[in-house]
């Protein structure tokens, strides 16, 4: 519910995946990722943010290959709240999304996810 260091949903390494369940059905349009700004870090820098993600559109939770959405990169060095638009050609609705990260920047311990979200049309 806040954007404090530390309070992220984080997991081992730097390869990692999350399914969210949304309310209903949806379009999907784009995507938010956030971070805290390096401001805020105690350390100075944010090495434990996502940097090569992809999102898929799943039709159930037990589905192991999605409909690829987009393939992204967050910027370590952009606003701490970045956008990022569907970038595959998509006529499926989905209530189940998948976020999969591939790497941070450079943190060897974990990554840190503070918030995502999943805008769309219903």
């Amino acid at each position: 519910p806040d954007m404090y260091p530390g309070n992220c949903w984080a997991f081992k390494g730097s390869q990692g995946y999350l399914v969210v369940r949304l309310s209903m059905k949806i379009y999907p349009t784009a995507f938010t990722v956030e971070h805290i700004p390096k401001t805020l870090s105690p350390t100075g820098n944010i090495t434990s943010a996502p940097r090569n993600f992809s999102v898929y559109g799943l039709d159930d939770e037990y589905q192991e290959e999605g409909k690829l959405l987009g393939e992204y990169v967050y910027d370590q060095e952009g606003e701490p709240l970045q956008m990022f638009p569907v970038m595959e050609e998509n006529e499926d609705a989905f209530q189940i999304v998948e976020l999969r990260i591939f790497s941070n920047w450079g943190h060897p311990e974990y990554t840190c996810l503070y918030r995502f979200r999943v805008h769309g049309k219903p």
